[in-house]
């Protein structure tokens, strides 16, 4: 076979290959993005299944949430065993887990729509062009965003692997807009536009928060251990309490505290807490007009 000349100097980049009588070992099945875009639009038809449904409201919900358990139960136990390949868990056990966390998520799953229902109405009372709700779920790329992270949110909490940062990176290729999984949203949240906007693992938003295009909500520094090792897991992104507006090309950065009611204006640059009810803007710039005549 024409691989023959290159594939032993090439499996020598693979430091999981121990045995050379089974050089693939430890190889496992990772979902693709494909699987992860069809189970994100079959989520979408299960939240509002008048998305191309035919019967009865029953039949429909019945019909796309029978798919999502079967897409979601797949690519769950692929992200487990592609996790776990060189644990030596059993097949049945990874099957048992994956069906475990399926069975969470879908008794969650009433309660996370209730949430998106709050979103696409915040996202109609927040923006004068939204004709109806229906323009909202259909058009906005920041209801998608949210939605999505909603779901991904909880499969984050629930420690499983690979797919919730897949579902949200796919997310932010199809609309410009990057949740990371791990950041905590609360309700009634509106993303107007939405290209550009980063929102950090430990970013904290309250209720009824509304921010622009190319917002970020970022960290200001990466701590370090002794060993000049990243830290996982600390707080060092922004907490946004309730009722906060961020307007366009907005940076907050670090683990710092935008105060309940307060507005962030546009290209606004900020390092340090800002006080509940404060406007935070920057000074005019200066126009100057030239003649070109």
């Amino acid at each position: 076979m024409e691989s023959d000349k290159y594939i032993d100097s090439y499996l020598e980049s693979f430091s999981r290959v121990k045995d050379p009588q089974n050089p693939f070992q430890g190889v496992s099945k990772l979902p693709t993005m494909d699987e992860i875009g069809r189970l994100q639009d079959c989520l979408m038809s299960l939240f509002y299944p008048g998305r191309g449904a035919h019967g009865s409201l029953e039949e429909a919900v019945r019909f796309n949430m029978d798919h999502f358990i079967s897409l979601l139960r797949q690519c769950v136990y692929y992200a487990y065993s592609y996790e776990e390949r060189l644990c030596g868990t059993s097949s049945s056990e990874l099957f048992e887990r994956s069906a475990l966390v399926v069975d969470r998520l879908m008794r969650q799953l009433g309660a996370i729509r209730q949430l998106i229902k709050l979103d696409a109405q915040a996202g109609l009372d927040g923006d004068p062009a939204a004709r109806s709700l229906s323009e909202v779920i259909i058009c906005y790329p920041g209801f998608r965003a949210i939605a999505m992270h909603r779901v991904s949110h909880e499969l984050h909490r629930m420690g499983v692997p690979l797919l919730p940062r897949m579902m949200s990176e796919l997310v932010h290729s199809r609309t410009g807009i990057d949740i990371h999984p791990g950041a905590e949203i609360g309700e009634s949240f509106f993303i107007d536009h939405g290209t550009g906007v980063v929102i950090g693992e430990t970013s904290v938003i309250g209720n009824r928060v509304k921010i622009y295009q190319g917002v970020t909500l970022g960290a200001l520094s990466f701590p370090r251990n002794a060993c000049g090792q990243l830290l996982k897991g600390t707080k060092r992104h922004p907490t946004i309490e309730d009722d906060v507006t961020i307007y366009a090309n907005a940076t907050i950065l670090g683990d710092i505290t935008v105060g309940r009611g307060s507005t962030i204006g546009s290209s606004c640059w900020i390092k340090e807490d800002v006080p509940p009810r404060m406007r935070v803007l920057n000074r005019d710039p200066e126009m100057i007009l030239v003649s070109k005549g």
